[in-house]
Formats: C-alpha cells, sequence, structure tokens
C-alpha cells in the first residue's frame, strides 16, 4: 500500500491538510454551526412528496440551468433580482469555488481579512490562486479606511467578506462593503468582490444586506447558504445573486448537470415553506445573546456576533476544555486562536447543558470552575 508522498501530488498541495471539524455521536454536537431545530413535519412531508416525483423522471438529467430554483431563490431574496441574477450549487463552498475557477487561478490573487472561514485559503490553494490574508482588528472589526488600504496595497483579484464573520461572528457594516468595492477598481481592471453572507439570517432584524448594493455594482457578488437558517445542511445547496454576466461566467467551470434532481426539489420544496423554515430563527438569536451574556457572567470573553454562534476567550486550556465537555456528550470547536473557542447556538436545553458543563469543568478542563476560579452553575434558561 502507498501513502500520500507517494503520488505526484501537485507541488502546491504538498503538506496540505483537508478542511475537516471533529465528528462524533453526542447529544449536543455545537461545533459546526448546524441548526439544531428540525424541520417541521408538513415542509419535510412536502420535500418528500417533491423528492419521491422526481425519481419517477430519474432516468433523464435534471434542468442543467435549474430554472424553477433560480426563480424560488430570486422570490426569497428579493431586491428586485430574477432568475438571471442567481446562480447556486452543492452547497456555498462549491459556489465559492465556482468563483474562483472563474476568476482565480494561477498568476491571480484572492484577499481575505483574517481570522477568517478556513476554507477560503483551501479554495485558493485548489484552484492555484495565491491567497492573502490581511489581519483584522484586536476586535476582529474592519475599518473602511483600513478595508481600503489594503484593497489599495496588495491590488487583488478576488476579495472575500464574511459577513458575518466565521468563526469570529463578527458584523460586516455596509461602508466596509462599499469602501473595498470602490477600491478595488484599478487603474488597469478591477477585482470581483465575494460577500460571504452565509449566516445573515440570524443577523439582528433591520440589519441590511448587501443584497441592497448590488445595483450599479456588476463585479459584486452576494453568496449564501441553505445550511444554516434553513436547517439544511445535509441537502448541500449553497446560491449567490450577482450581475447576470457573473452568472454567465460560471456557467463556463461548473460541472455538466451539477444540481441533481433530487436537490432542486427538495430546496424548491423547502423555499415554498420559507416562512416556517424560518421559523426557528428568532429562537436561535435568543439563545446566541444567552450565551454571549452568561458566558461574560461566568468571567469569559465573548464576542459580539450577529451569527448563531459565539466566539469567546478566556480560556485557559482549549483542548483540555474540548476535551472534558466531550467527555460530557458535549462537541465545541477549537479554533486556531488562542485562548479561544467557538460554540453554536442550539436549542435552549443544549445551551444550558453546554454552559452548566463549562461552569463545572473552568478553563483549564479540569473542574476549576469559571476563569475567576469559583465553580459555578451557569445561570438558567429564558
Amino acid at each position: 500500500m502507498t501513502n500520500l508522498s507517494d503520488l505526484p501530488l501537485r507541488d502546491d498541495l504538498v503538506g496540505q491538510q483537508p478542511y475537516g471539524a471533529p465528528q462524533a455521536a453526542v447529544p449536543v454536537a455545537l461545533n459546526v454551526n448546524e441548526n439544531s431545530h428540525g424541520i417541521p413535519e408538513d415542509v419535510a412531508h412536502d420535500i418528500v412528496a417533491r423528492v419521491a416525483a422526481a425519481v419517477l423522471s430519474v432516468n433523464r438529467y435534471p434542468d442543467r440551468e435549474f430554472t424553477e430554483l433560480r426563480e424560488s431563490f430570486a422570490r426569497y431574496l428579493g431586491h428586485g433580482l430574477d432568475a438571471a441574477n442567481i446562480w447556486a450549487a452543492n452547497g456555498s463552498n462549491e459556489v465559492l469555488q465556482h468563483i474562483l475557477q472563474a476568476f482565480g487561478g494561477p498568476g491571480r490573487t484572492l484577499l481575505s481579512f483574517t481570522p477568517t472561514y478556513s476554507m477560503y485559503p483551501l479554495l485558493a490553494s485548489g484552484t492555484g490562486t495565491e491567497w492573502i490574508g490581511v489581519p483584522r482588528g484586536a476586535d476582529y472589526t474592519i475599518s473602511p479606511e483600513d478595508a481600503a488600504a489594503a484593497v489599495r496595497e496588495h491590488q487583488p483579484n478576488i476579495i472575500f467578506l464574511c459577513s458575518p464573520n466565521n468563526p469570529t461572528g463578527t458584523p460586516l457594516p455596509l461602508a466596509v462593503i462599499e469602501a473595498v468595492y470602490e477600491a478595488s477598481q484599478y487603474d488597469d481592471g478591477a477585482a470581483i468582490v465575494v460577500v460571504d453572507e452565509a449566516y445573515a439570517e440570524f443577523s439582528p432584524e433591520g440589519t441590511p444586506s448587501a443584497l441592497g448594493l448590488l445595483p450599479g455594482r456588476p463585479r459584486l457578488l452576494v453568496s449564501r447558504t441553505m445550511s444554516k437558517a434553513f436547517a439544511f445542511a445535509g441537502a448541500r445547496v449553497g446560491y449567490l445573486a450577482a450581475d447576470p454576466a457573473v452568472t454567465d461566467a460560471l456557467r463556463l467551470v461548473r460541472l455538466p448537470y451539477h444540481l441533481s434532481a433530487f436537490t432542486q426539489a427538495a430546496a424548491n420544496a423547502a423555499l415554498a415553506h420559507s416562512a416556517e423554515m424560518l421559523g426557528m430563527v428568532g429562537e436561535i438569536r435568543v439563545q446566541r445573546d444567552r450565551l454571549v451574556r452568561e458566558l461574560g457572567a461566568l468571567g469569559y470573553e465573548p464576542y459580539e456576533s450577529a451569527s448563531n454562534f459565539v466566539l469567546f476567550g478566556g480560556v485557559a486550556d482549549p483542548h483540555a476544555v474540548f476535551e472534558a465537555l466531550l467527555a460530557r456528550g458535549i462537541l465545541i470547536r477549537e479554533v486556531s486562536l488562542p485562548g479561544q473557542m467557538r460554540v453554536t447556538a442550539g436549542t435552549e436545553a443544549e445551551t444550558t447543558a453546554f454552559l452548566t458543563a463549562l461552569a463545572e469543568i473552568g478553563p483549564d478542563g479540569r473542574g476549576s470552575g469559571g476563569p475567576g476560579g469559583a465553580a459555578s452553575q451557569a445561570p438558567g434558561g429564558e
């Protein structure tokens, strides 16, 4: 049997590690920002019925242009969009990969502000695109002035802006997007600016979307996913809104019939029930805000979050805390940020289980209580 080092990998892939997060069958899984709330039963029945109907014609290829699905996404997003503005793929990661395949590649660069979603540099590497990571401020925010200065300095071909940011949850003001877009108009060309709104539905009510900035900005793309707010992670459906010329460009790099008939049927059914599917978003926001409040009360340092997760500091030994929680059937996320961890806002019961366990094991994972040193019980739920 050979091993990886025996294979003729591309030089730029040698030594790379694949994306991954721990997977374990535990009662409380709060590590990959899934939606812990199940799909409503009546919606599930409609999805099953539509997928069953698709089986009857599965001997034929699916609609290559996924026309009905693009129309459904346009109706859901609003903002005057129509099917010509919409693209979709098997998860937002594939959408981002299509963007890099079309506009990146050898001799081209992708810039983002770190720490951010760990798939960005991996997608860059997989498409031969040079990765440029520009550090954020100490509180993980980005100012319009600093963002524009970084773009003018590096003049990248593609810019990814995560809004709200993963893994920090940091909101992204529209002023930053506007400043980046303006700065990306170079004397000899212009960059593609992608706003990754995977967690947009969890932002506070009234938070404006980058979708409102699309008119008059033909190189601005807004990416979304059904994995999070729609509780559709297992279905693998991502999408974007952009100028129709962008969707034409993405057709050049997609695989033929890349969205199966089953994927299209399931996504159309879910979108037909969008109000019901998003009914749990308010409860998730409540638990997210509860995490911020009660982690602070325990002596940890939670960061502002507009997503369905919370990053918190003040952890003396993140790996020991990870293992101690796992031993109690609770899975959260270690991140590559010293003294910090990330936890998804789950159901009220899951959130309570996490907070209670964290209060018991303490910041070193050895039962020393909260960062202040005294063991305590986490406050009750909402």
